[in-house]
């Protein structure tokens, strides 16, 4: 596969894309994790097929119409659970629901033969394009500079909500902020894991990174590092066996945190 990223473009197009998607799951997926919003990234996530969905319809960019969707959703969650106390799982529940359902409506009014989405909902980071990759990496420079600009506040706001409330830091302002990276990130990972996977590689490299530190810093950077490592290989896998990239990069995501916290538990209860 070395040899062969020097001579085709879609690889080394995959292998930029990789290293996008890492760093944002690095730095997003450790704040999910923290605040316990992976349900709720889910949801953003499957709403987003509505905007995929709209995109095609009338003839614009998906993935455009993806950010619309998903920021939208985020919002529109953050807004409803704040004014109307309603649970948060139903309305989780909802939106998934509704922005699945309108993808599928938007393609069935489509004339002609409805286009292949297989890419969007399971990823294909081989068929990652130039204009993919300038799109994901002006996203991908919004999250890091909003993260790292006001990363003292996000670590109060993680630390503790009230207390981070007492010190002036407006925590109302940093929950949509953050309903918001959310979307922008599911968006960046949708063309690498795809719709449906996108919340195990959200978590996966974030869930791994804990194992190893409890600073949100380092977990952050740790986690970045495990994504380019999960990403990199699950992209050798699918290049070599001609299977389903997401798919590769997912389980074997999946299957390293667990053989990690495994490994731990041992080691705790051996030493005790």
């Amino acid at each position: 596969m070395i040899s062969a990223l020097f001579k085709y473009q879609f690889l080394q197009n995959a292998v930029i894309a990789s290293v996008l998607a890492s760093i944002i799951c690095g730095i997003i997926g450790v704040i999910i994790i923290e605040k316990k919003l992976i349900m709720m990234s889910g949801g953003i996530a499957h709403t987003a097929y509505g905007g995929v969905g709209l995109g095609y319809l009338c003839g614009f960019e998906p993935m455009i119409g993806a950010v619309v969707f998903s920021v939208g959703a985020a919002l529109g969650i953050g807004a409803i659970k704040r004014k109307l106390g309603v649970q948060s799982d139903i309305i989780i529940g909802l939106f998934w629901s509704v922005g699945m359902a309108l993808g599928i409506l938007f393609i069935g009014l489509m004339p002609g033969y409805p286009p292949d989405l297989q890419s969007y909902l399971f990823g294909n980071i081989l068929a990652v394009k130039k204009s993919d990759l300038r799109f994901m990496f002006i996203l991908s420079l919004i999250i890091i500079f909003v993260v790292a600009a006001l990363f003292q506040d996000w670590q109060a706001y993680l630390f503790d909500e009230q207390f981070a409330r007492v010190c002036g830091i407006k925590t109302t302002f940093l929950d949509y902020l953050l309903l918001v990276l959310v979307a922008l990130t599911v968006v960046v990972l949708i063309r690498v894991a795809g719709i449906i996977l996108v919340l195990a590689l959200l978590t996966a490299p974030s869930a791994t990174a804990a194992i190893f530190s409890n600073k949100l810093k380092n977990r952050m950077i740790i986690a970045g590092v495990f994504g380019i490592v999960f990403c990199f290989a699950g992209l050798w896998l699918s290049y070599a066996l001609n299977i389903a990239s997401g798919a590769c990069i997912v389980l074997l995501s999946a299957s390293c945190f667990f053989i990690l916290f495994i490994a731990k538990k041992i080691i705790k209860k051996d030493l005790h």
